[in-house]
């Protein structure tokens, strides 16, 4: 009846689609969300959004400007209009969970201006139980072939002073911490010289996305964008005043333009997700789903896994990446102690970085092109060794290309480094693009390296590798259409808490991470570090959670590749390791049980491989008690291992005071549990 229904409202409008008053209507499959489409007095198009009979965006408009044509948002008629329903469920290769549904309701508007040029274009709203997705399609025309775009105009008025959870719109990093303020009160600019991070560039008082809001009714909202090809990253300036957000694209030094495209194309969906409870908006797929299926078929190649590494070590001031410095870390006697450890701990990879040659030239020097070579050890790295004697133990070696945005030199060794990867039966690599981009002028986030990040992924399909990239462009669900790209930074990671001078990321950094950078993809943020304070390195900084909230990271925050990051001297005799050694990395189904966005979240997760569950839960610099229902499990009974805050813990005054007990538990079962100051808790739930 619902689909009836919306067929009606649809024809209706189709029949008086020739007035510029006319207001043209979809709705979500549940109608709860309404996204109304317009022609405004002047011709501009215009959209409006609503949950539940009330306004969440007010009406806002859409359009381009170009470097060589008259600007596109204005004149317009609507020549047709078209609906559709969608609805299918589709399985994931590897994520967070198995079956993942597709439904959505569909509008495509046609407009032609009523000027000479009868120019076209498409705007396509998908419209879901839990967010909006909308883009504009350029259609196949006689008098545009090419649009050189210096600005996208798409427009969100927002209904009120909304709280807002934000980092600056840079333009080449996200490693910010994020912000927590009324959207009145965003400053954006104030961190282009921020010394903590490299190469900034904040033009504008603009915010990179995912950006999430909460409403003065308690409605969350987050924006973002999905399916980023060929086009440059989407920041978002701010209007403080009008409460009003507009796109502002990253450009380039080397061009008046921000985008240049053939016609036909189509840009990425620009998203809102929709939630009542913040909670829902880490359950929802919308931007997965707003991406091409999978393109690539087979990837069982790829076997999502722990790992281990010589990475850490160099952050702490223990070894160094290059060789020169008299301590290298990449040695083959140092890459067979992690693969030992980790055959030993369920761990299935090692990462090895700093073991190519290249590393005493890569930072802070302009003339890096040609510096790394991506198949030449250093002499005191056997590579062919390594791997070899890692296969014996059954780990594979994660490989590592450090490109220090060196491009070209990149972009020229990729054949090669990938099928020396392929010869090895090496699957898995770490990239990363330290420092300003070469070519000089272009920015990480533009459309020149949106290109380069996408591009290495096709590429290394067809050597069956995977990429989990450092330095990266945002997430935008690519993963569905290319499931080897697994992983990437793009934000505030562990590393800087070995060294920031700033104290590192504080407790309330990752609740707020699960609710905005994580919304967007899986992030390899190198968790359970087990020395928090780096006594023995006689650093001042320090790990700013308990060992208990290392060990949540594990489910909370979600990549198909976890490290255990420490030392391997930090593992051996501490009991907290078993719980790294049974957690899962690729999971059955996904339960997001609380959360509040920069307080506390509770997520639960259910293994492919088997019957078990984990949970991990973490709370930010305040203390709470946290009653856990586990209803989600499945008939029968569990043992579950609860490793939780000691009595005295506390994130800086007693991070390491851990809890280790083992109870029953079946799906009648409720627990409290206590969460120190910057702790958590973790809980192995396996089937008996």
């Amino acid at each position: 009846m619902k689909y009836i229904k919306f067929a009606i409202v649809l024809l209706s409008i189709t029949f008086f689609s020739c007035s510029k008053k006319e207001i043209t209507t979809v709705v979500s499959p549940n109608e709860n969300v309404q996204v109304n489409f317009e022609i405004s007095s002047t011709g501009a198009p215009t959209y409006k959004v609503m949950y539940k009979n009330t306004d969440v965006i007010n009406t806002s408009t859409l359009g381009f400007n170009f470097a060589r044509e008259m600007a596109l948002k204005d004149n317009f008629e609507i020549i047709n209009t078209t609906s559709s329903s969608f609805n299918e469920t589709w399985k994931m290769p590897w994520g967070e969970q198995l079956n993942v549904l597709n439904n959505y309701n569909e509008l495509k508007v046609e407009l032609q201006e009523s000027s000479k040029l009868k120019r076209k274009l498409n705007i396509v709203f998908r419209v879901y139980n839990d967010g909006i997705g909308f883009r504009y399609e350029f259609p196949k025309q006689e008098y545009l072939s090419e649009v050189l775009i210096t600005e996208e105009n798409t427009e969100f008025k927002l209904t009120g002073d909304h709280k807002v959870w934000w980092i600056p719109g840079d333009w080449d990093i996200y490693e910010h911490l994020y912000n927590t303020t009324k959207f009145s009160e965003i400053d954006a600019k104030q961190f282009a010289n921020h010394e903590n991070l490299a190469q900034t560039a904040i033009p504008n008082n603009a915010v990179n996305t995912p950006v999430t809001m909460k409403t003065e009714s308690g409605l969350h909202l987050s924006f973002h964008e999905a399916s980023l090809v060929d086009y440059s990253g989407m920041t978002l300036e701010v209007d403080p005043a009008n409460f009003t957000m507009k796109s502002v694209l990253v450009g380039s030094e080397n061009t008046s333009y921000k985008v240049k495209q053939k016609v036909p194309f189509n840009t990425p969906w620009r998203t809102i997700q929709i939630a009542e409870e913040a909670k829902d908006l880490i359950a929802s797929n919308l931007i997965l789903n707003l991406n091409e299926p999978n393109k690539l078929g087979d990837v069982s190649w790829f076997k999502p896994t722990k790992y281990t590494g010589i990475w850490w070590e160099m952050h702490l001031g223990k070894s160094s990446w290059d060789m020169a410095s008299g301590k290298h870390g990449a040695t083959t006697e140092n890459a067979k102690a992690f693969i030992d450890f980790s055959a030993k701990n369920n761990i299935g990879a090692v990462l090895v970085e700093g073991w190519n040659t290249g590393w005493e030239h890569w930072i802070g020097f302009e003339d890096r092109e040609g510096v790394f070579d991506f198949v030449t050890p250093y002499t005191d790295y056997d590579l062919q060794e390594v791997v070899r004697y890692g296969k014996e133990k059954g780990v594979e070696i994660v490989m590592h290309h450090e490109t220090s945005a060196a491009t070209e030199t990149y972009e020229k060794q990729q054949d090669t480094a990938y099928a020396l990867m392929q010869s090895l039966g090496i699957h898995t690599v770490k990239t990363g693009y330290v420092g300003k981009i070469l070519p000089k002028g272009e920015f990480h986030h533009g459309q020149y390296m949106v290109n380069q990040y996408n591009n290495a992924i096709i590429k290394a399909a067809k050597y069956q590798v995977a990429i989990n990239a450092h330095e990266p462009i945002k997430a935008t669900g690519l993963r569905r259409t290319y499931p080897n790209t697994i992983s990437r930074e793009g934000l505030r990671g562990q590393e800087f808490n070995a060294w920031a001078s700033d104290g590192g990321n504080p407790p309330e950094h990752l609740p707020i991470v699960a609710f905005t950078r994580m919304l967007a993809g899986p992030i390899d943020y190198t968790p359970g570090i087990f020395d928090i304070k780096f006594d023995a390195w006689k650093k001042e900084n320090q790990v700013n959670t308990t060992i208990a909230q290392q060990l949540a990271l594990y489910v909370v925050i979600y990549s198909p590749v976890q490290m255990a990051a420490d030392l391997i001297e930090n593992y051996e005799g501490n009991p907290a390791l078993q719980f790294i050694k049974d957690v899962g990395v690729d999971w059955q189904e996904t339960k997001v049980l609380n959360g509040e966005v920069g307080d506390f979240v509770t997520i639960a997760r259910k293994e492919r491989t088997s019957e078990n569950w984990f949970v991990g839960g973490i709370t930010d610099e305040n203390s709470r008690e946290m009653t856990i229902d586990f209803s989600f499990l499945d008939e029968g009974i569990y043992e579950a291992t609860v490793y939780e805050d000691g009595k005295n813990a506390h994130w800086n005054d007693n991070p390491t005071d851990l809890n280790i007990r083992k109870i029953e538990i079946n799906n009648q079962s409720k627990e409290t549990l206590k969460l120190a100051a910057g702790g958590g808790f973790a809980i192995s739930l396996i089937k008996k």
